[in-house]
């Protein structure tokens, strides 16, 4: 069995087996528990925002929270009292909450090339149609020019 987060399902226990399985790595272990039970006592918390961000670091009291966007953290540093105060009764010495803005994981790098985004033909031939469509003015131009070479390149490949 392969060491993968494809399966997020099952990620948590690959990762518990895979570092059990190299005694340096099995150091971290226990950290690595502590750090999966504050991201469940967050979810807890406040649920619907812990869809789209995660625990980023806990150190000397200060939880750093990766999100989004600047516009999910200021909809959770609204949250922080309700989020700290529960953290606590739940035994975590939290005295600080930050928030780091940090593209999501989920989200492939796409190279210069274009390589790793991969546009269904309904989209490529959406792209052709919208060109062809759009009134070419001066301002249009550019974006229909970019369409047009967009439908090219991917129907090339």
């Amino acid at each position: 069995m392969g060491f993968s987060f494809t399966d997020r399902k099952h990620a948590p226990q690959e990762a518990t087996d895979f570092l059990r399985g190299n005694a340096r790595l099995a150091a971290l272990l226990p950290a690595v528990q502590r750090m999966a039970k504050l991201q469940r006592d967050c979810a807890e918390v406040l649920p619907s925002a812990f869809k789209s961000c995660e625990i980023f670091a806990f150190d000397g009291g200060e939880l750093t929270l990766a999100v989004p966007n600047t516009a999910v953290a200021a909809k959770l540093k609204q949250q922080v009292p309700k989020l700290q105060e529960a953290l606590n009764e739940k035994g975590w010495q939290i005295n600080n909450i930050r928030f780091r803005v940090q593209m999501p994981k989920g989200i492939a790098h796409v190279g210069p090339s274009g390589e790793g985004l991969k546009l269904p033909e309904t989209a490529v031939n959406s792209f052709d149609e919208l060109s062809q469509k759009l009134e070419p003015t001066a301002a249009n131009e550019p974006l229909i020019e970019a369409m047009r070479r967009l439908v090219a390149r991917r129907r090339e490949v």
